[in-house]
């Protein structure tokens, strides 16, 4: 079921994205020639959809490259680029002082900013936004709100009838990027939560009769469309997956206290706020940003990768292939990047991350 909700998700976005190769070619193409060079992108399930529209197109101008892609979490996208084992970690989340402490050879380099909705099955309620705020998802997550007609979830929906139905969360059983994202905004939403559990790609949930555990965005889906009364973190490139099963999707509180959906404009004015803080290596949470608009879980999609590869040519090819992909006339391009339902990378993040590529030998 899930190779299938891959397999026709894939098949679908990409139908959405007619372009020309040969529009794109220029710069980044590379002889016909040229010997084959192999690269690996593993990792990011919410990164994945993109990739997948990147590859058939790059390596259409540059048959000399194939690139693997595959969406195995952002935990093993880390730990594989670390290892060596691919030239590509995708990752929603940027690695801790304490992993750079001991892989210091390891670049952070953002991509694109995405999104991450919160999504619920609610029967008789999905065609409705659901307000929900960072300290009720918390309490939710944590067990200590069982029913979707808590005074607590009233309180911020007033005039609608919530069933009196016990709520099932459904996390992330990976190492995950979103779920780094997710436990952010949590963390930064709720003292409680920030002591006990924290954020990270993968964090000890707190045991909640019921709740469930899924494995990437595909198996978030596929959970929370099977199971009635449950809500989920889902990364924004799934959305056309979530619209089609009729999952609702909720308007989530940001730290103006304002409630807000997870658009592109949201998520634009919440970059406008973050993308300027920066620093020079790029590991920054853009979550929770202020402002009235801003859309609360946002973050940069990342490439993890070693400074230092095996060989001059897969140097080469990497560096040619992660400048396409921050290019606006190429990866970042309006037909990719709004196919995935992500933002561009402004211009002093694309700037940032030219000199990280650059680092690459």
């Amino acid at each position: 079921m899930l190779y299938r909700l891959k397999k026709e998700f894939s098949r679908s976005v990409k139908g959405a994205v007619m372009i020309s190769a040969l529009g794109l070619a220029g710069m980044y193409a590379m002889p016909a020639s040229a010997a084959t060079i192999s690269l690996l992108e593993t990792g990011s399930t919410l990164l994945y959809p993109l990739f997948n529209l990147w590859v058939p197109v790059y390596t259409k101008m540059n048959p000399g490259v194939q690139i693997t892609t595959q969406g195995t979490g952002s935990g093993t996208g880390i730990a594989e680029a670390i290892s060596g084992v691919a030239q590509i970690g995708a990752s929603d989340a940027y690695m801790s002082d304490a992993q750079i402490k001991m892989h210091p050879n390891i670049l952070n380099i953002p991509l694109a900013i995405s999104i991450q909705m919160v999504n619920y099955n609610l029967p008789g309620l999905n065609n409705k936004h659901l307000k929900l705020s960072g300290s009720v998802l918390a309490d939710i997550y944590s067990g200590k709100i069982t029913n979707w007609d808590d005074a607590a979830i009233a309180k911020l929906n007033p005039g609608v009838k919530l069933p009196n139905h016990k709520i099932v969360p459904i996390h992330r059983t990976d190492g995950s990027g979103d779920t780094f994202i997710f436990t952010t905004y949590l963390s930064d939403t709720s003292p409680v939560w920030s002591k006990s559990v924290g954020y990270s790609t993968t964090v000890s949930w707190p045991a909640v009769p019921g709740g469930i555990g899924a494995e990437g965005n595909p198996g978030m889906v596929q959970a929370l469309k099977t199971t009635p009364y449950g809500v989920a973190y889902i990364g924004i490139s799934w959305k056309k997956p979530v619209e089609e099963a009729k999952l609702g999707l909720a308007m989530l509180k940001n730290r103006a206290g304002n409630f807000v959906l997870p658009t592109v404009e949201n998520a634009k004015a919440a970059a406008g706020e973050m993308v300027s803080k920066t620093p020079a290596d790029e590991r920054i949470s853009l979550v929770y940003a202020p402002g009235a608009k801003s859309y609360p879980i946002i973050n940069y999609e990342y490439a993890i990768v070693s400074k230092t590869q095996p060989k001059p040519e897969v140097a080469a090819a990497l560096k040619k292939f992660l400048n396409w992909a921050i290019d606006p006339k190429g990866g970042n391009a309006p037909h990719f990047i709004t196919a995935v339902n992500f933002v561009p990378l402004p211009d002093s993040a694309a700037e940032l991350s030219r000199k990280q590529i650059a680092e690459i030998h």
